[in-house]
């Protein structure tokens, strides 16, 4: 299924999410109401979710003259992958880490923190930044900054669902189409549920291949998968305060995920993404 395919069923999915939530908070005048706000979402999401996202996280620009070494990299990744140079942002986090975002190759946006220019070395950043070009020439960037960004209206929409459901109570009878606090509460539960499968579903899997072709784009596999270990180890230390919603857009999973919790994970292992890395062997 090509990535339009996927943009498009997963916006489809997560307006069914509004309308239904709409339904289960204030009946058919409901269902209009989220279906208006999952259409306004659905632009949002499109043309400024990138924006939003690195706002989220206080993302600065940076252009050459405050970081040459930083934009030369990026600049030599870019012409091997042969898209457009992309904006370069730093997230001010002592924590290392890093994505990409973005509806295409023209208007993709690079994004890493403080930390991770600070732990790695040149063959280590590189990885990472091949990594997350990768990223966009896959058109990986689109799909994943979107369902970050609706995934997070979703979450909302559960939690006013939860209030109303202990506050609002029903307003009409069911022949009036009146909202139901059982369905309300049902709602409140499943709801961030759906919005982190759809999550899953666009992500775990995208994070290998990012893996691969970024080794490939680097000419070296080794710098990736050193990366991988420190990002990996000095994550579990100091977690990124990041949003479950936004989680699977950075190259490690930024939240503390320990025993049930790594289960629903947006990332697969790191430990099978470095052994995956290692037994390449471009270098």
């Amino acid at each position: 299924m090509s990535n339009v395919l996927k943009t498009g069923l997963l916006l489809g999915v997560l307006t069914a999410l509004f309308v239904l939530g709409g339904r289960a908070i204030a009946g058919e005048q409901g269902m209009i109401i989220g279906f208006v706000l999952a259409a306004v979402m659905n632009f949002v999401s499109y043309w400024f979710s990138d924006k939003i996202v690195l706002s989220m996280y206080g993302a600065q620009p940076v252009d050459e003259a405050q970081a040459p070494g930083l934009h030369a990299m990026v600049r030599r990744l870019a012409t091997r992958a042969q898209i457009p140079m992309p904006r370069i942002y730093v997230i001010p986090s002592d924590t290392p880490n890093a994505f990409a975002t973005g509806r295409n190759p023209q208007h993709a946006a690079v994004a890493v923190t403080e930390g991770i220019m600070r732990i790695l070395d040149e063959d280590e950043l590189e990885g990472v930044l091949a990594h997350e070009l990768s990223h966009v020439t896959n058109r990986d960037v689109l799909i994943s900054t979107i369902a970050a960004t609706l995934a997070g209206a979703i979450t909302y929409l559960a939690h006013m669902a939860q209030w109303a459901a202990f506050f609002g109570g029903r307003s009409r009878d069911d022949e009036e189409g009146g909202s139901n606090p059982i369905v309300m509460l049902l709602f409140a539960v499943l709801a961030p549920i759906a919005a982190m499968l759809v999550q899953l579903a666009v992500s775990r899997s995208r994070e290998f291949q990012a893996d691969a072709s970024g080794a490939r784009l680097a000419g070296r596999s080794y710098g990736l998968a050193k990366a991988l270990e420190k990002i990996e180890v000095a994550s579990r230390v100091e977690p990124l305060p990041a949003t479950p919603a936004t989680a699977h857009l950075f190259i490690v999973n930024p939240l503390s995920a320990q025993s049930f919790a790594r289960l629903f994970s947006t990332h697969p292992p790191t430990e099978e993404r470095i052994a995956r890395l290692r037994a390449m062997r471009l270098g």
